[in-house]
């Protein structure tokens, strides 16, 4: 490229020398001169051009294409990364509607086990409370009884009592006092 871009700076050159010497010996007019120097500049110019694009151009056009290359290739895994979601996703969703059934299947399973739990425990709770209830009746009855047995005895001493009150005379108090000093002599 450099040697393309030297030869077209020397070429240039040349057509302005060459212009330039053809036209020393015949008349021209100024015009003639001002388009050969239009000429060479352009020549200088391309030259230059052809340089810089030789030295530059090849270097940065093979960057470009490896940027680019780069580029196509990590799109490339990009949309494959894509394209094995996307199949994914589609699987799922083919699956959903036999995952919902089968979460629909266990959640009503739960509930009806919870259900029978709770249905379970209620009986036990209720058999607990009636164990607990007929207890509380019969140390309720137990415990009347008791009071009837007491206020039945209070009323047969209170009973007694009055029978021997009225059967009670000095006499009968005076036999009792003697049999009880009697039986403390006895004893003594």
């Amino acid at each position: 490229m450099k040697r393309l871009a030297f030869a077209a700076l020397a070429l240039g050159l040349s057509l302005g020398v060459v212009m330039a010497q053809e036209h020393e010996g015949a008349k021209a007019d100024s015009e003639e001169r001002l388009e050969i120097w239009k000429w060479a500049n352009f020549a200088i110019l391309a030259g230059g051009l052809g340089f810089l694009i030789a030295k530059k151009g090849g270097p940065f056009f093979a960057a470009r294409s490896a940027e680019i290359r780069k580029g196509i290739t990590d799109a490339e895994a990009l949309r494959k990364d894509a394209d094995a979601r996307a199949a994914e996703v589609d699987r799922r969703l083919a699956n959903l509607e036999a995952d919902v059934k089968q979460m629909r299947s266990t959640v009503l399973a739960e509930q009806a086990a919870a259900a029978e739990r709770l249905r379970q425990e209620t009986a036990a709770e209720l058999a607990r409370i009636q164990e607990h209830a007929g207890r509380e009746i019969d140390s309720a009855a137990k415990a009347a009884r008791v009071e009837l047995k007491r206020y039945a005895a209070r009323l047969a001493i209170d009973l007694a009592e009055q029978k021997i009150r009225a059967r009670m005379n000095t006499e009968s108090q005076g036999v009792l006092v003697d049999d009880f000093v009697r039986s403390l002599d006895r004893h003594a």
